[in-house]
């Protein structure tokens, strides 16, 4: 454990340097509370995307970092705004007419148009937690509205009165002047329609902990800030929530980091200390934009589910967090392989290189052996020229390339293999774009495949993408990879492929001499 330790605490790995900052928080003593507290938060609008998955995916990296460079206990809560008012109606959720009677009530009030839950915010926690725990996450999940009307944020409410000139100083400096004349921290819920209502205040009672305002048909009305009747404004909220509940550490998208004085602040005035932040960089959809719940653009927890294992989605999670990322279709297989040549290289690493591979921080220290002998690009474009419908049908081929390989002793690689027939017919079958070669494309590839029939060297990728590469030389390719790129796009439809030495290794040089055959006679255009 020494060894480990001190490898962490110089690792250069993302999640181990977040973890040592929080360490330093504390100066060597221990929090008074007796634990660290990371923290997550979900805006329950909509439905769980992968962008909330992975600041849960994230906060855990950190938090296991954090469990091998301490012993101070840790606890992770992630914190659903439930009581938010429902502004507007996603678009991508039945029975929209209905949700719109229930515009401006809180998430917790409006039914669910399911029809499975006793409320639409709680449909949508329930989405969020089991997926969370699909993923084995450990975590404790608190609702605002059970931490609003139980109890447990009264005195952080009592003090938000009491300070109300703080919270509103901070706030104003932020509001163009026109929202400076109506805002308040405070927004009460309508005792007769339910609704959260933005409306200023008439009055704060420090003493009592009331507050006094106009609804919007002019009638007056006293509700104390404790109990559920108030809810503060979101950035209060976000700030006082830190306060009442001791967080050490949150992390947040990019979109928020302009509020982090205000929340730093609140927080601060609510006798908070503030806790150390992560800003990761947004998710971006086909298009460039950023991903949301309401719209429901990008890709969602389950649509990733369809096509690779759990795993994949949380390598992607892992890399680069302060950049942009695309979160598209096209990201998953580049994924899947990363993940596995990391798999692969960690058994040989060093105990500081180990710290330093994504794998480390996705399986906690103990990632399992790949067995991905064929990597997932190869077993799509396997699934394109071989007709197979499920795994089985890639069967014949792999065992043929890998004798020792089965599914029983390679159940990564079998499920890899369904999840590759499922993506090539969902998302490449109906964009291939067969064409035929010209006239030097023709005369290059009919040589491969005289090349290939007079072939009696064994099916080593690395000699047949010799000869592949000797071909595209003798026909005077330059650059290279217009040789390759015809190749693709005349045998397999498509712009880009795998190494093709390898593609013909696994499918068979027989078997690719007839593709070719089939191709110049024009049989794939069309196809």
């Amino acid at each position: 454990m020494t060894a480990l330790r001190d490898a962490a605490m110089k690792s250069k790995a993302w999640p181990f340097e977040e973890a040592r900052a929080v360490l330093k928080r504390y100066g060597g003593k221990d929090p008074a509370k007796g634990y660290v507290l990371f923290e997550t938060g979900y805006g329950p609008s909509g439905l769980p995307h992968i962008g909330t998955f992975g600041e849960v995916a994230r906060t855990t990296m950190i938090r296991r970092a954090f469990e091998i460079i301490s012993d101070i206990p840790t606890r992770l809560i992630c914190f659903s705004d439930d009581v938010d008012g429902m502004r507007k109606v996603p678009e991508n959720v039945p029975q929209q007419e209905m949700l719109r009677q229930h515009m401006q009530k809180p998430l917790t009030s409006v039914p669910d148009p399911y029809g499975e839950f006793e409320s639409f915010g709680a449909h949508n926690n329930a989405m969020l937690r089991r997926f969370l725990d699909t993923f084995g996450f450990e975590y404790e999940f608190f609702s605002a509205t059970e931490f609003y009307k139980s109890g447990r944020f009264d005195d952080t409410l009592r003090l938000a009165a009491e300070r109300y000139e703080q919270i509103m100083e901070i706030m104003l400096a932020s509001l163009r002047e026109e929202r400076q004349q109506t805002y308040s921290c405070f927004l009460p819920i309508h005792p007769e329609t339910g609704r959260v209502l933005y409306v200023p205040m008439k009055h704060i009672d420090k003493v009592n902990h009331t507050i006094t305002f106009d609804d919007e048909t002019g009638r007056e009305w006293t509700l104390p800030v404790t109990g559920g009747h108030v809810k503060l404004q979101w950035k209060p909220d976000f700030g006082a929530r830190w306060a009442a509940l001791d967080v050490d550490f949150e992390m947040y998208g990019k979109d928020h980091s302009t509020n982090t004085p205000i929340y730093d602040g609140i927080c601060e005035v609510l006798g908070g200390r503030k806790p150390n932040h992560f800003t990761y960089e947004l998710f971006l959809d086909f298009e460039g934009q950023k991903i949301s719940k309401s719209k429901g653009n990008g890709l969602t927890i389950d649509e990733w589910l369809t096509y690779a294992a759990t795993e994949s989605l949380s390598y992607f999670m892992y890399q680069k967090p302060k950049t942009a990322k695309r979160l598209w279709w096209d990201v998953i297989p580049k994924a899947v392989d990363e993940y596995h040549q990391q798999l692969k290289a960690f058994p040989e690493q060093e105990l500081e290189a180990r710290v330093n591979n994504p794998v480390w921080h996705i399986h906690n220290g103990k990632p399992p052996a790949s067995h991905m002998v064929v990597p997932f690009a190869m077993l799509l474009n396997l699934a394109s020229v071989s007709g197979a419908k499920n795994a089985r049908g890639l069967w014949g081929y792999i065992k043929a390339y890998a004798p020792e390989a089965s599914p029983e002793t390679h159940p990564d690689l079998d499920a890899a293999a369904g999840f590759a027939v499922r993506y090539f017919a969902d998302k490449i079958a109906p964009t291939r774009a067969f064409r035929l070669p010209d006239e030097r494309e023709r005369a290059a590839i009919e040589d491969l495949r005289a090349r290939l029939a007079v072939w009696e060297g064994t099916h080593d990728p690395e000699a047949l993408q010799a000869v592949v590469y000797a071909v595209g030389k003798d026909h005077g390719f330059e650059p290279l990879r217009d040789w390759f790129k015809a190749l693709y796009e005349v045998l397999l439809g498509a712009s880009e492929g795998p190494r093709f030495g390898g593609f013909i290794a696994l499918y068979g040089v027989a078997e690719t001499e007839a593709l070719i055959a089939r191709a110049l006679k024009g049989e794939l255009v069309g196809a």
